[in-house]
């Protein structure tokens, strides 16, 4: 479904993306991880069209996104902080939402699903951050697309709201649909997802299963693999 080759992106003099070569087959949930600065917010940010690259391609189905905007339909995207208009209340916010994308969705059912029935005539300046959070899930589950983008989709939950966005996932997994999460939760990479990737200074250092980084690291759990890593690289 995606194809990425030699990408490389600057910030003036900083070298972000550093020549990423990966391609994610249709269908599974695959985790982005990465220190702080690693690329992984820039790397959804060129999928998605908001960042533009120096150089090299990514193709969505075949098809160049670079200069395209129509491809984006077929994608549902949970951003790493939910702004959003602070004088609409959650019911505008849905309703403006969906008559911008103009197709049909599942709103009802996760409002219920996240508890937000007393809250959507609330303003969304006077939410909270775990709320809003809520709401940011909502907008990005309610449209039937074929690829999901969920930049740190756990921030903010409570526990019974973390297991119905896992239950979410599970989900859309089973329609075949193809999931990109970034998340620094080992907890939640381990149990959701079928494939790493894991980027070092915007190279991609490693792309396999969990039990594959696990065995490479020597480690038993997710996040001393992790951490392993990340101490080999300092040394």
């Amino acid at each position: 479904m995606i194809e990425i080759t030699d990408l490389h992106k600057n910030f003036g003099k900083v070298k972000v993306l550093d020549g990423i070569n990966l391609e994610i087959s249709g269908g599974g949930v695959f985790a982005i991880l990465g220190p702080n600065g690693s690329g992984k917010t820039t790397l959804i940010k060129s999928i998605l069209g908001m960042v533009i690259q120096q150089s090299g391609t990514i193709q969505i189905d075949k098809q160049p996104v670079k200069g395209q905007w129509k491809y984006r339909e077929g994608i549902n995207y949970l951003p790493q902080i939910a702004q959003f208009p602070e004088n609409l209340s959650i019911k505008e916010l849905i309703g403006m939402i969906k008559n911008l994308r103009g197709r049909s969705t599942d709103d009802e059912s996760l409002i219920a699903l996240f508890g937000l029935a007393p809250f959507m005539d609330k303003k969304l300046g006077n939410l909270s951050g775990g709320t809003k959070q809520k709401v940011n899930l909502v907008l990005a589950f309610m449209f039937d697309c074929p690829l999901l983008i969920l930049d740190e989709p756990t921030t903010g939950l409570d526990p019974v709201s973390l297991i119905h966005l896992k239950e979410l996932i599970q989900s859309e997994k089973k329609k075949g649909k193809t999931i990109l999460i970034t998340t620094h939760i080992m907890d939640f990479v381990d149990t959701m997802a079928d494939e790493i990737v894991f980027l070092l200074e915007g190279k991609i250092y490693f792309k396999g299963t969990v039990a594959e980084l696990k065995k490479k690291s020597s480690k038993n759990e997710l996040e001393h693999a992790i951490a392993t890593i990340l101490t080999e690289q300092n040394d």
